[in-house]
């Protein structure tokens, strides 16, 4: 009862009741901020409907990597939509990534075994890619399981007229062709691919000028796809109005820029015009955007042998014949020579006539030679190459020095003296 009581020691108290405010203010409102590890971040989500809607609207716009963008990022959000598959497996086909467009068919394929715009789609892809023969067997897959579906119709149309193209279609592919693209328009007479695949027909029949007007009812429904003005402008390079192909070519060369095809279409209008120097322009940016492809080389070739550059003409012309690696370090495939292809003959004669100017004539008559027994029938070609033996045999009476053949000369002669063949469309 008369123990002394001690006085309390504010001082701890006070330092301990800070603490207890503190650690109350770190639960509360430090630690709850504190994801956990392994928890991701949580952020606005975009849903895929907009994501898909926005890349609708990108592809009406012409932004197919943008769209492509978008429709990746759907799937992403929701890979389980057959759907969004083959959406982004058609933008694919457009922007011209036919291999990633297989891929993405494909995919909806695992997804969905028995779609038919799936199997229609994927055919078109291997189409773009040569495969004319599994394109033609996934086409009619698709058409076997849905009759109806005028995409496939379309599809078909240009699968049968580039297997025509290439020597292994049917004698009768045309006459199939255009009676698809009749059975597409009936069932969508307002579908891009519809318009798209009648002016093809058209085009491959002769039928420029209503191959055009097909083409224009395309571009009314989307005016940023740079294929049809390309189509386009093949048809009116064939009706000689050169300076509307040029147009055409360079809008399609605005709306894509990677794809070598407008470059490589203006070289030729501009060469057939005999403005050389704009044609190697051309050519060469071709080359600049694909420099794997042999063609743009062999084009090129041609340019430069029209600009008297024979010893580069020689060199980008020999990877037509032979293959071999560029300067830039590209393995380059050689191309073969065979009947129906007047472009690949031309690139062989003028390969002759460069060799032979070069004072490389044992080479040339080589060339001769082999146009001779490989495309006897063509005219034109085989007229080449005795011109090249003719040069051959001029350059040996001719004194030491003296220039094997006039600078002025061409191996087409003069612009509009190209074979009629060449003005048959590229598949």
């Amino acid at each position: 009862m008369n123990k002394r009581r001690t006085k309390p020691n504010w001082f701890r108290i006070i330092l301990l009741s800070l603490l207890v405010l503190a650690g109350a203010y770190v639960n509360r409102f430090v630690v709850a901020e504190i994801q956990p590890l392994g928890v991701p971040t949580s952020t606005a989500t975009t849903s895929p409907e907009t994501l898909i809607a926005e890349a609708e609207t990108l592809f009406k716009e012409g932004k197919l990597l943008p769209a492509i963008d978008a429709y990746q990022k759907a799937i992403v959000s929701r890979p389980d939509d057959p759907a969004t598959h083959i959406m982004l497996a058609r933008t694919l086909v457009f922007a011209g990534k036919y291999k990633e467009a297989q891929t993405a068919a494909e995919d909806a394929l695992l997804l969905s075994p028995g779609n038919s715009m799936a199997f229609a789609v994927r055919a078109w892809a291997l189409n773009f890619q040569g495969d004319y023969l599994q394109a033609e067997n996934e086409i009619l897959r698709a058409l076997e399981l849905d009759p109806n579906n005028a995409l496939a119709h379309a599809y078909y149309v240009e699968i049968l007229v580039d297997s025509y193209y290439s020597g292994i279609g049917a004698f009768d592919a045309l006459e199939k062709a255009a009676e698809e693209s009749r059975v597409a328009q009936a069932l969508a007479p307002d579908l891009l691919e519809t318009h798209r695949a009648r002016g093809y027909i058209l085009e491959a029949t002769g039928n420029y000028e209503e191959a055009i007007r097909e083409y224009e009812a395309a571009i009314a429904i989307n005016p940023n796809i740079a294929d049809l003005y390309i189509a386009i402008g093949r048809n009116q390079r064939i009706l000689g109005i050169y300076n509307e192909a040029v147009d055409s070519f360079t809008r399609a060369n605005a709306l894509n820029p990677q794809d070598p095809m407008p470059d490589l279409l203006m070289s030729r209008t501009y060469a057939t015009l005999g403005e050389y120097g704009k044609a190697m322009q051309y050519a060469n940016s071709a080359v600049t955007d694909d420099p794997a492809d042999t063609n743009l080389r062999g084009n090129l070739g041609v340019m430069l042998y029209y600009n008297a550059y024979w010893d580069e003409a020689v060199e980008e012309l020999s990877f037509v014949v032979k293959g071999g690696l560029s300067k830039e370090g590209t393995q380059l495939e050689p191309i073969e020579l065979t009947p129906n292809f007047p472009r690949i003959a031309e690139y062989y004669y003028t390969y002759g006539f460069a060799l032979s100017r070069t004072n490389q004539c044992g080479e040339a008559l080589q060339i001769a030679q082999l146009i001779i027994s490989r495309v006897p029938a063509d005219e034109f070609s085989i007229e080449k190459a005795n011109e090249i033996i003719t040069r051959c045999q001029e350059n040996l009476t001719q004194p030491q020095g003296t220039p094997p053949v006039s600078p002025t000369a061409s191996p087409i002669g003069t612009a509009g003296s190209e074979p009629t063949a060449a003005a048959t469309p590229t598949p």
